[in-house]
């Protein structure tokens, strides 16, 4: 006869233990490989410091190689400003998905390399964001950050204090001269070889490549182009042959470009073809941050990801004379231009007001009794069109003499534009607005070109560039551009997924 069923008997004990242990067990086994999962799939934090450090169209994730793993990264979106988005602005914005990531602590004992570098990003990357929140301003004794021209100086500084204390670049030491760690400092294209000897000389640089943020590849384009092309030879593969070996050496000598497929990679160059010797290795084009003065969206340019350098030219090595002009007073001409017809544009901005008004100084070939830089400093506005690439150094020598630049470019990426309102210190004109150009100068008004004058004059001194390089200056912007980008996104191993 069976016993009444009461909490002594076994067959009660056993559904107790099941209901009170084991299943208890199984939900929280789940949850753990729950949480223990690395997602692949795009990561996203707070979006409020991106939107006011971003004016870019929406970010992408990674993308991966033909074959192979999924690149262990993904890109927080970058949201755009209130205001509208310019030309350069085209990219399409993607949706983002929010994920649980694992929070450390301030001691990051049995976690790798990678996993120790990510935790102080995350730290870093809160403390911006509070900064941005609570609108809290940072103390620096050199410079702090004020005025119409920052999208919002206070995320700025506090990003640029996080960036000095924590940021380190890994710089790979293999190759010689002159393909490698080297390039011409001098010329137009001098700033690739001034930053690449920057880097290697700088605080920034660790030796130690388990501490690096970013691993900087140190090829440099304008040296392939003058010591390894051969004039006249059409084929691209014989250029992008050094960048395809120098990236199969460092991927299997060293572990750091396969664990994230170079999403933590950086390659330098201000030569037009570094996009097209880049593309040559679909990782290093489609994941590597790439720093270019051909920052050329409708060629591959992705503002989320690359960073645009500003082309700057020192005829004699430094700044050395080239900084200062006119109050806006004594500027007697309306806009100057003078420059060589190179590419569509130039040709109509020459087909349009060459020799056809006074007002409008536009110029192939600088009369002899002018002086190029004296009509920078005497002109209230200075063209800046693209010519067959959309970089010029014009417009870096207007902001140092004072010189409104006025942009004649489309699909530009315009540099810092992440921190920097282009549109307090510069003045946009489409192309095929060209015809008007006068109408749409004339029609600022006084007051509003003064103060446009002024920020461009306190702006500059993120385009100067100093031996050594000075807090703030070019080099340092363009690091921070470099960290923004590496900020917004999380990496973890791929042979991990």
């Amino acid at each position: 006869m069976p016993l009444p069923p009461d909490s002594s008997s076994p067959s009660s004990s056993s559904k107790l233990v099941y209901f009170v242990v084991v299943i208890p067990l199984i939900l929280l086994s789940g949850l753990v490989l729950i949480l223990n999962h690395n997602p692949s799939t795009t990561f996203s934090w707070p979006l409020s410091f991106l939107d006011a450090l971003n004016s870019h169209s929406g970010a992408r994730a990674p993308a991966a190689a033909a074959e192979g793993p999924e690149p262990a990264a993904s890109r927080a979106a970058l949201q755009p400003p209130a205001a509208q988005p310019t030309q350069d602005q085209s990219l399409v914005m993607e949706n983002v998905q929010s994920a649980k990531t694992a929070k450390f602590g301030k001691t990051y004992t049995n976690l790798d390399n990678l996993d120790m570098v990510e935790a102080s990003l995350a730290q870093a990357r809160a403390t911006i964001q509070e900064a941005q929140r609570n609108n809290e301003t940072s103390y620096d004794p050199d410079y702090v950050p004020t005025g119409p021209m920052y999208r919002n100086p206070n995320a700025f500084l506090r990003s640029y204090l996080e960036m000095e204390k924590l940021f380190k670049i890994y710089v790979y030491e293999d190759g010689e001269p002159p393909l490698y760690h080297y390039s011409k400092s001098l010329g137009i294209l001098g700033i690739e070889g001034i930053l690449i000897h920057q880097i290697e000389i700088s605080k920034f640089r660790t030796r130690d490549p388990g501490k690096a943020h970013v691993y900087f590849i140190p090829l440099s384009v304008q040296s392939i182009v003058a010591y390894a092309y051969v004039r006249h030879n059409r084929a691209w593969s014989p250029l992008q042959n050094i960048a395809r070996d120098y990236v199969k050496l460092i991927s299997t000598k060293y572990p750091y470009w396969n664990r994230t497929l170079g999403c933590d990679h950086f390659i330098l160059g201000c030569h037009d073809w570094t996009p097209m010797i880049s593309n040559a290795v679909p990782d290093l084009f489609k994941n590597s941050i790439r720093v270019l003065c051909n920052a050329n969206t409708s060629e591959g340019f992705k503002p989320s990801t690359d960073v645009s350098l500003p082309e700057i030219y020192l005829p004699h090595g430094t700044m050395d004379g080239l900084i200062g002009g006119m109050p806006p007073s004594e500027r007697s001409v309306l806009v100057f231009y003078a420059g060589g017809i190179h590419g569509y544009i130039r040709q109509v901005l020459m087909d349009q007001w060459k020799d056809k008004d006074p007002d409008i100084q536009i110029h192939e070939y600088l009369p002899k009794n002018m002086s190029y830089y004296s009509m920078f400093r005497k002109s209230k506005y200075c063209i800046c069109p693209s010519g067959w690439e959309v970089a010029s150094p014009r417009m870096v020598e207007g902001l140092y003499m004072g010189c409104v630049p006025v942009l004649l470019k489309d699909h530009y990426a315009k540099p810092f534009n992440d921190v920097l309102d282009w549109s307090t210190f510069s003045v946009d004109v489409p192309v095929n607005q060209i015809p008007d150009l006068k109408k749409i100068l004339t029609a600022i008004p006084q007051e509003q070109y003064q103060e446009m004058q002024k920020t461009g004059i306190l702006v500059r001194r993120h385009f100067e560039v100093n031996f050594p390089p000075k807090r703030y200056d070019v080099f340092h912007m363009i690091l921070h551009s470099i960290w923004l980008r590496r900020i917004n996104i999380q990496l973890h191993d791929t042979h991990e997924s």
